[in-house]
């Protein structure tokens, strides 16, 4: 997969980047890089940056002075954020629980992303939402259903690591495989075994397509960016909220 950086829309870039399973399958990952309305940016999640890419986005921040922070915001994608700390040592560099355990001596800040006190911190740009209903850092290690989402009300892009798909097959496959966007596949098994999971993602999910519901851009980790140039992601999420009834209410009748 071709590194590439797109805009899209006011003080919004994201970063699309290669990432090998077994090092072979590219199924690219992302990092995204916002301008507050200070002037400083923000990072969220954590990308190696080289060449053009890091050129660029260097010339973009004064040569890194102006990146204040890193936000790594989902538990399992932890490979580039030591690299990242190294390229931008002075920003604060924030991750969940599973992050400080995997890297316990970056100089992490207290608040982790996936609490209400970081919100708190950044909320003149960005808005957070948190899946419920399923387990944030799974047991399984196969399993990375849960992210911290972020919202940037001024480009109306979401940046969504796994939670949220947007599949868009290559050439000609395109013909026989439906572009949508949908949630990550691994639902079922991140569902937590409690009364009420299922209930508990279903509002989660309402809530997230009402309250952003002015959205056009999505920039998925692995897959693509979904722009619709209209305020659509609302419908499209809770079509694939009705995709996954069949999931939800199968954990209803197992565990109420």
């Amino acid at each position: 997969m071709n590194e590439t950086i797109i805009q899209t829309g006011d003080g919004f870039w994201n970063l699309r980047g290669s990432f090998r399973i077994m090092g072979v399958l590219d199924v690219g990952t992302q990092t995204s890089l916002v301008r507050r309305r200070s002037g400083g940016f923000v990072f969220l999640d954590s990308y190696t940056l080289d060449g053009e890419m890091k050129r660029r986005v260097m010339e973009m921040t004064g040569n890194g002075t102006k990146v204040e922070a890193i936000l790594n915001l989902h538990p399992f994608h932890t490979v580039h954020v030591a690299r990242m700390h190294q390229d931008f040592p002075a920003a604060k560099l924030y991750g969940t629980r599973r992050h400080v355990e995997r890297a316990p001596d970056l100089p992490w800040e207290n608040q982790r992303t996936d609490s209400a006190a970081l919100h708190a911190l950044f909320a003149d740009d960005l808005q957070f939402s948190v899946p419920r209903g399923v387990d944030f850092i799974s047991a399984n290690e196969n399993v990375h259903f849960s992210s911290v989402l972020a919202y940037h009300p001024a480009s109306k892009t979401i940046h969504a690591d796994d939670t949220l798909t947007y599949l868009k097959a290559p050439g000609l496959l395109r013909l026989l495989i439906p572009q949508r966007l949908g949630f990550h596949p691994t639902l079922a098994k991140a569902l937590e075994k409690r009364k009420g999971a299922a209930a508990d993602f279903r509002a989660w999910a309402k809530e997230l397509s009402s309250g952003w519901q002015q959205a056009e851009n999505l920039c998925a980790a692995h897959n693509h960016v979904l722009r619709t140039g209209s305020p659509s992601l609302s419908r499209q999420i809770d079509a694939a909220l009705d995709r996954v009834a069949p999931k939800l209410d199968a954990h209803q009748k197992a565990y109420g």
